[in-house]
């Protein structure tokens, strides 16, 4: 029986890209209804599209799959949006009155949206993150009804190149698959496995994904910072394939024997791993070799968290994705981040031998309660949470009509529903207003539209050059 009433999602990864349709529950638990799950790490590069053709093509499979799945058609999907241009940057607005005003929220608004203004060469701002406002000297949340001469408005502004951002919304275009909204993916993760009391208490949320590994801090439950660095669990496998293997086996070999942080007395320096039948690498260099690109994607982390919230991490830091699965992963984190000397313990004070008082955790699965029998959900190993984070914040039904059951639904020729006329994405909706990590669809330029006097003139123009060409001929013939 089809199910009448569902959310899709769809996360567009390094690795793969993942479909997920589920049903909200009166209880506030999730059932998983389908799952579909297509490679894509020969066209999607460090969380962007870099072959559209095949990208298009993926996102119809995927939605083929699912409806297959639910017997029934997809009228939209949500989607999320990462990738290697994410990055943010810190902006000030600042409004001055002859006398003490009273903060309106109408003033607040009017910041906002210059905010919103601001002009970014070749990239666009696609979330905003306010911060506190500076009134008379203190920082405030919320300024309304403060008197004052001088309203300082502090944003955090979430940027994508243009380029990634077009190029991402056209491939569902062109796939003639409607988007109900577009999250921040890296926010919409954060919402879904951090505590109200991590996020309050300052934490940093470290996404270890295939081609990139995200960063994000909070702090008084605000966003203060994100950057996503190009360098993944893919840059290890590649320095093992560095010994003359394929990355394939150099895959399985990490996955086998990867250990992120071994301790100097466990080291066996005779011994070996099988690389086949006739060839092997000593553990010491294998170790080398892990560790020596983990330490560097360890070391950017820290680089990353602005220098004002180094001794405010009480929340500690927050590991999730596939790269958090590996073995010790939290020991290298403590080790290898070169916390602040002030907020640092020595070793033989650390019943864990660890060098810093940070707590570290990961995070292998979402907060929702999340019901399903798909062996890729229950595996509980972080690969999941970004997509399942983007259902939990969706809210509109995303079921169309049922399929007929004679009808092969991946014959190409099944009619995508149109969304509602008044989905997010249609709607004239001022910036402010969008949800808190929503990302507004590209602006279309509007087609310029054609005036009388505008015909006249291409008319006139059309008619001058064809009497140019037949004085031109006049010429020849008489030459």
């Amino acid at each position: 029986m089809a199910a009448k009433e569902f959310i899709v999602a769809i996360e567009l990864g390094s690795s793969k890209v993942t479909g997920v349709a589920g049903r909200k529950n009166a209880d506030g638990s999730i059932s998983i209804l389908a799952v579909a799950k297509e490679d894509s790490s020969s066209f999607i590069r460090k969380g962007t599209v870099y072959k559209v053709t095949q990208t298009v093509k993926c996102i119809s499979d995927i939605v083929a799959k699912l409806k297959a799945k639910l017997k029934q058609d997809i009228a939209q999907v949500y989607v999320g949006i990462g990738g290697q241009s994410i990055h943010s940057v810190n902006n000030n607005i600042v409004e001055t009155f002859y006398e003490s005003t009273s903060v309106t929220s109408q003033m607040v608004n009017r910041m906002m949206d210059r905010n919103r203004s601001a002009v970014y060469p070749d990239q666009s701002i696609i979330n905003s993150v306010p911060q506190e406002y500076l009134v008379n000297n203190s920082l405030e949340l919320d300024p309304e009804g403060i008197l004052c001469q001088k309203l300082e408005g502090n944003f955090l502004n979430i940027l994508c190149r243009d380029k990634f951002y077009t190029t991402f919304h056209s491939c569902f275009k062109e796939a003639k698959v409607p988007i109900a909204e577009t999250y921040l993916s890296p926010l919409a993760l954060a919402d879904s496995i951090l505590t109200d009391n991590e996020k309050n208490s300052g934490c940093v949320l470290v996404d270890l994904g295939a081609g990139t590994t995200t960063v994000a801090v909070y702090y008084k439950n605000i966003l203060r910072h994100l950057a996503v660095i190009p360098l993944g669990g893919n840059n290890i496998t590649k320095d093992i394939a560095s010994l003359k293997i394929s990355e394939d086996k150099a895959e399985e070999m990490k996955l086998k024997y990867g250990n992120a942080f071994t301790d100097e007395k466990e080291i066996d320096e005779k011994l070996s791993y099988p690389i086949d039948l006739e060839r092997d690498v000593k553990s010491t260099e294998f170790i080398r070799i892990v560790e020596g690109r983990l330490q560097e994607i360890i070391e950017n982390v820290r680089y990353q968290i602005p220098n004002e919230y180094i001794d405010k991490l009480l929340g500690g830091i927050i590991l999730t994705g596939g790269g958090s699965n590996m073995k010790n992963i939290e020991k290298a984190f403590r080790n290898f981040m070169d916390i602040d000397k002030k907020t640092s313990i020595s070793k033989k004070n650390s019943a864990d031998n660890d060098t810093s008082i940070y707590k570290v955790r990961v995070a292998d699965f979402v907060t929702q309660k999340i019901v399903s029998k798909d062996s890729d959900i229950n595996a509980h190993d972080g690969t999941m949470n970004t997509v399942l984070g983007i259902l939990a914040k969706a809210d509109m039904n995303c079921a169309g009509s049922e399929v007929p059951e004679q009808q092969d639904i991946f014959d190409g020729n099944v009619t995508p529903v149109k969304p509602a006329e008044e989905t997010p994405q249609q709607q004239d909706t001022p910036r402010q207003e969008l949800k808190p990590g929503v990302v507004p669809p590209p602006v279309e330029p509007k087609k310029e539209e054609e005036t009388p006097e505008k015909n006249n003139k291409q008319s006139v123009g059309s008619s001058f050059k064809k009497l140019k060409k037949f004085l031109n001929g006049l010429i020849k013939e008489e030459d």
